[in-house]
Parts: structure tokens; C-alpha cells; sequence
């Protein structure tokens, strides 16, 4: 394919992803969205200014002027984890024109470009170009500075195709998450050995001093190079392997698990069924599940066995979202996976009110979980049991009273087989502030009661409200189950405009 063509091809499938945005159902849901997100990228940028700043400052005054260069294993994993919000994968990009008369290489290449030249990506300059600036003024060799920038903002790209990588991989088995976990906990290693963080001391001197030498650009782009082809041959094996499936289908019958023991609780036990099957079945659940679960075994580790996070408010801090974190990660999407056939649920009377109290019951006992995790930070003494029974009982109480009520307004459907983050999951304000309601009002109070208490009052405290909430589940379930009902038509048409 010449170069023109494929210049064409790139400029045709850019537009054509541009507009599938923008025709998106849930682009109208509501001008104050858009400024929120716009307001969010803008607070991300003059993050990355304050933080570009105070590291050029610091190598300035220090003369190690590749300081950054050291830091970019941090800024590598938090860019990582953001990626799950902004980018989405090649496959899922591709497969409506894997039917049309177009090269399938030349199709996978220009998604694999569009991914390099994201506006995401160069939004890091915000902070390279600042340490830049300073570090030169500071004394840097003109080069040298060049060099870093570069590198550093090569490193981003490189970063973007190895998390497209490992999403792909995770997409066909979720023992591929082994893999990043690898990659960046290589650099956190040491302080698994030592604790009081010597000998990452060193390793963190290495990469600055390794940052000053003239083959840190020919060494990052030998990486790069590796990564970006590693990338583009898989996407290339993954998309004919697709096609081939599905063109050589063959209806295969899998052995149904009855569950039997959830049949004592009638019609609830039956919606349990279906979110333990949910998760079973459907990859975008399983995916969630997988990554909650591995997350928080990252950060109990962290915790009972390193000083990171060994500060007061730190403390409080993780153990909450440890239990607040797969709520948060599936019901700020309450509803939306059930878009899928909402019609089916409509047909008899308060179906839905028991499908509500289904899932609240399956939060609430999947919080035993995020508890046996943290074993560890209680055995080494970073949390105590009243701490845990405290945040136990405000996750299942007032966190879920806040989060159930996005059940009256999310009206978009979320296929099953998409990340929970993607392209047109765009939400209105009112949906917004619940979801920043319920993150910051426990905080809050939190931060309050430290203030006024003592810690072990501050937790009474904190248990009373959670229970509370937590006994009175069955009256503000009905609540929310009567507010969507009033709001059912208006729902029912969000659910039907936005299915794939």
C-alpha cells in the first residue's frame, strides 16, 4: 500500500472514530460533563507543570540534571493505570472494518499510529518542558537537556503500546497481569528487601546517573522499537486468528453450574445467580473483579511490609479504599450492564427492587474479601481491628447509599464485553457529583473526627453511621427503586439509543 493511500486510510478511519464519539447517545447527556472533563484534563496538566517544576528545581540546585530520568519508572506506572480511562485497544477499534476491502496490516498499523500521536501522550510535555527549561537555566548542557526531553516523552509512547499490549494479552488470560506487575515492581523491588530503602537509594542513583550519559536516547529507542514491534505483531497474529474464529464458529455447550445452594432465598437467590454468573461469563466483569482484587493485594503488601504508607491519614486513607474500591469500580455503573435486556426485568412487578437487594447483598459479603487481604497490615500492626470494622461497616453503609442512587440516573448501556471506562461512557453532572459525593463525604467526616477525637472514638463513631446505613438498607432501596420508576421511560430510551 503506498504512502499516500495509507495517508488517506489514516486520515479516513480518524475522522470515522471522531464522529463515532461524537454521535455517542451519551454525548448529550449534558454540557456540565464535558466541562467537568475538561477541568479534570486541565487540574492533570497543572499537576504535571507544579511537578515539572519542583523536579527541575531539585536537579538544578543538586546538578543532576537527569533527575527525572529516575522518577519515570513512578510516572510510567501512574500513566498506566490513567490509560485504563483514555485509551482504548486496537481490537476493539478495529473489528467494524475487518469486513471491509481494506489491507487489515494498513488497518492495524494506522490505529497502532493513532495511538502514538494520542493528544494524551503529549500532554507529558506539560511537565518534560518545564524540568527542561530549568534545568538549562540551572546550568544543563544544551544536549543533555534535548536528550532527557526526548527520552522521557519516548518512554510515554513506548508505555502506551505496552499497556495495548498487556490489555490484549489480559483479554484472552488474566495470568497476563503477572507481566506489568513484573515490569514495574522490578524498580520497587528493593524495597521489599530493604526496608529502610538503601539500596533503592542506589538503583535510583543508577538510572540518574545512567539519565547523563550520552546512550540514554539510543537505549530508549531501542526499547521503544522493541515494544512498538513486539505490539504491532501481536495485534497482527490477534486480528487474523479473530477472524478465523469466527469464521470457522462452532457452537460448543458448557456444563451450566446450578448454584443450588442459592435457591433457598428465592427470587433474590436467583439474581445472585446472575451477578456470580455475570462475573463468570463476561469478560469486562471478570476484568474488574481481577484487577480490584490484585490491586488491593498490591497495596496490603505495601503497607504491612513497607513504610510507605505509614503516615496517620495515609493509613485511613488506603484501608478505606481498599474496601471501598470494587464498589466503586462496578456501581458507579449500577444498572448499566443490565441495559442489556432491561426489558426482561420490567415484565413483572418490583423485579427490579430485588435485583437492587441482590446486588447490595453481593457487595456487601465481597467486602469479606478485601478483609481476609489485609490480614497482613493487621498482623504487622499498621491497622487495627476497630479500624477495619469501622470501614468495613461505612463502605457497606453510607459509601452503597450513595452509590445506589446513580441506579435512578444511569440510562446508558455498557456492553459486556467493553472495559468499564471507554469511549462514550460520558456522564452528566448530576451523576458526577454523586460519584464525588460518595468518595469525599467519608473523608471528610473522617478528617473531622481525627481532629475532634481520638482515633479509637473517631472509629466508633465511624461504625455507628456505617451500620446504621447499613440496617436501614431495605427502606432506602425501595427509595431508589421508586425514583427510577418514575424515571423509567426516560430510562428505558437511554438503555435501547445506546446498545451496540
Amino acid at each position: 500500500m503506498s504512502a499516500l493511500n495509507r495517508l488517506q486510510l489514516y486520515k479516513a478511519l480518524s475522522r470515522n472514530n471522531r464522529l463515532g464519539f461524537m454521535r455517542s447517545p451519551s454525548m448529550e447527556q449534558g454540557l456540565i460533563a464535558k466541562v467537568l472533563m475538561f477541568i479534570g484534563g486541565s487540574m492533570f496538566v497543572l499537576y504535571l507543570i507544579i511537578y515539572g517544576t519542583m523536579f527541575g528545581s531539585i536537579a538544578a540546585q543538586g546538578d543532576v540534571f537527569s533527575f527525572i530520568v529516575a522518577t519515570m519508572p513512578f510516572m510510567l506506572m501512574v500513566d498506566f493505570f490513567i490509560r485504563f480511562i483514555v485509551q482504548q485497544t486496537p481490537a476493539m477499534l478495529m473489528k467494524p472494518y475487518m469486513l471491509l476491502p481494506l489491507p487489515r496490516r494498513s488497518v492495524v498499523d494506522t490505529f497502532l499510529i493513532t495511538s502514538q500521536l494520542s493528544i494524551y501522550n503529549f500532554l507529558w510535555l506539560a511537565m518534560f518542558l518545564p524540568y527542561a527549561v530549568i534545568t538549562l537555566a540551572g546550568g544543563c548542557e544544551f544536549w543533555m537537556a534535548v536528550q532527557v526531553l526526548l527520552a522521557c516523552l519516548l518512554l510515554i509512547m513506548a508505555n502506551s503500546q505496552f499497556y495495548l499490549m498487556v490489555r490484549t494479552l489480559v483479554g484472552r488470560n488474566l495470568l497476563w497481569w503477572i507481566l506489568p506487575i513484573v515490569v514495574y515492581g522490578a524498580y520497587l523491588s528493593p524495597l521489599l528487601i530493604d526496608s529502610k530503602g538503601k539500596i533503592f537509594e542506589k538503583v535510583f542513583d543508577a538510572f540518574a546517573d545512567f539519565g547523563a550519559t550520552p546512550f540514554l536516547l539510543p537505549c530508549v529507542l531501542v526499547v521503544y522499537a522493541i515494544v512498538y514491534w513486539s505490539n504491532r505483531e501481536m495485534q497482527y497474529a490477534y486480528v487474523y486468528e479473530e477472524i478465523e474464529a469466527s469464521e470457522n464458529k462452532q457452537v460448543k455447550l458448557k456444563s451450566i453450574s446450578r448454584m443450588a445452594f442459592l435457591e433457598q432465598f428465592g427470587q433474590t437467590g436467583e439474581y445472585l445467580k446472575l451477578e456470580l454468573k455475570s462475573i463468570f461469563r463476561n469478560k469486562a466483569i471478570r476484568a474488574r473483579v481481577i484487577s480490584s482484587l490484585t490491586l488491593i493485594i498490591i497495596l496490603s503488601v505495601l503497607i504491612a511490609y513497607t513504610d510507605m504508607y505509614d503516615g496517620r491519614m495515609m493509613l485511613n486513607f488506603w484501608c478505606f479504599y481498599c474496601f471501598a474500591l470494587y464498589g466503586a469500580t462496578t456501581l458507579v455503573k449500577v444498572m448499566c450492564p443490565e441495559g442489556n435486556y432491561i426489558d426482561l426485568l420490567m415484565v413483572h412487578r418490583e423485579n427490579i427492587l430485588t435485583l437492587l437487594r441482590a446486588k447490595y447483598y453481593f457487595h456487601v459479603a465481597i467486602l469479606i474479601v478485601p478483609l481476609f487481604i489485609m490480614m497482613p497490615a493487621v498482623i504487622e500492626g499498621k491497622f487495627s481491628w476497630l479500624m477495619m470494622l469501622a470501614y468495613f461497616l461505612l463502605s457497606s453503609g453510607l459509601l452503597y447509599f450513595l452509590l445506589f442512587q446513580l441506579a435512578v440516573y444511569n440510562k446508558q448501556t455498557l456492553p459486556l464485553d467493553q472495559k468499564l471506562t471507554g469511549k462514550g461512557n460520558v456522564e452528566n453532572g448530576l451523576q458526577l457529583f454523586i460519584e464525588l459525593l460518595a468518595f469525599l463525604l467519608p473523608a471528610v467526616i473522617l478528617s473531622v473526627l481525627l481532629i475532634v477525637f481520638s482515633e479509637e472514638v473517631a472509629y466508633l463513631i465511624l461504625a455507628v453511621i456505617g451500620l446504621l446505613f447499613t440496617m436501614t438498607h431495605p427502606l432506602w432501596l425501595r427509595n431508589v427503586y421508586r425514583r427510577m420508576m418514575k424515571r423509567k421511560y426516560e430510562n428505558l430510551e437511554g438503555f435501547h439509543a445506546s446498545r451496540s
